[in-house]
């Protein structure tokens, strides 16, 4: 069995290796698209514009807003989406300009990011910051916001709760370097953080017990086990068939013989009865021998 569990355990890391990889491609992708379109449309401070994805990524929604590092210090990102950047941010490294853009991975959000042992209550949510200073960069590097101890909060769109999820629901944090953070709402459907990323609300999932898991593990032994036992079976009943219908014909050939049987030294052998025919002679009359034929 050690050869299985090697195998899964390959197949959980490539799938791992995998699914962030294609999580960095799509962050590269929304990024030059992103940044493209603040080039297209001379953006105006402040102004947020939708991307245009292709076909292969319907269901998803990239936003991106220009935004001078001073006036992030001053006012703050109130309207980028469902983040709220507080006033008193600066960018890390200091940038003069830079690109905050936005991602809704919509209905492909488990496709590009899972929790083992939660499921997703709302769609994965991205906040990304870039150096936007040379517009006409092909790529712009990634840079971090300091929120001087105060909270970005995420209020996630169209999300209303249900009274026996709020207990159970968590706000999770998919970081740029892969951890993974888990913390408690503070209020129905609004997560807050101190850093950029993608985020989400999840709930646990219930455990199946450990014999429904591998129900179809027990159903395939027991049927094997059944099947050997019918045939076992079903050899007896045959054996025990032909030794009785041997019997009744052996008794029946003893009823029908003539001769009488006798055992001799454990066998079983057919014996007639004794009978001695007495001589005869042809006048009827029996030939008595005189003394003297004797002498």
């Amino acid at each position: 069995m050690s050869w299985f569990f090697i195998s899964v355990f390959f197949l959980f890391l490539f799938c791992s290796c995998s699914n962030s990889s294609s999580t960095d491609s799509l962050d590269v992708f929304t990024r030059d698209v992103a940044l493209k379109t603040l080039v297209q449309n001379r953006p105006h401070t402040g102004a947020l514009y939708k991307a245009i994805l292709p076909a292969n990524l319907s269901g998803v929604e990239v936003f991106v807003v220009g935004l001078r590092s001073r006036r992030l210090w001053n006012r703050g990102a109130e309207k980028l989406c469902c983040f709220h950047i507080p006033s008193r941010t600066k960018p890390m490294p200091h940038v003069k300009r830079l690109a905050l853009v936005y991602q809704d991975l919509g209905n492909l959000s488990s496709q590009f990011y899972h929790l083992p042992g939660y499921s997703f209550l709302t769609s994965v949510v991205g906040l990304l910051v870039y150096d936007a200073t040379d517009t006409g960069s092909t790529s712009a590097r990634r840079i971090g916001l300091s929120t001087m101890g105060k909270q970005i909060s995420i209020q996630f769109p169209n999300q209303t709760l249900e009274e026996r999820l709020i207990s159970k629901s968590k706000c999770v944090l998919f970081a740029a370097n892969g951890t993974v953070y888990l913390s408690d709402m503070r209020s129905p459907g609004v997560c807050n953080t101190n850093d950029q990323g993608h985020f989400s609300i999840v709930v646990p999932v219930k455990k199946k017990p450990l014999i429904l898991r591998y129900s179809w593990v027990v159903a395939i032994v027991l049927g094997v086990l059944v099947a050997i036992l019918g045939c076992y079976l079903g050899m007896v009943c045959m054996r025990h068939r032909k030794r009785k219908k041997f019997q009744v014909m052996e008794g029946q050939a003893e009823d029908d013989s003539v001769l009488e049987n006798r055992w001799i030294c454990g066998s079983k052998m057919p014996s007639g009865g004794v009978v001695r025919t007495q001589p005869v002679p042809e006048n009827g009359f029996r030939h008595l021998a005189s003394p003297d034929h004797f002498s």
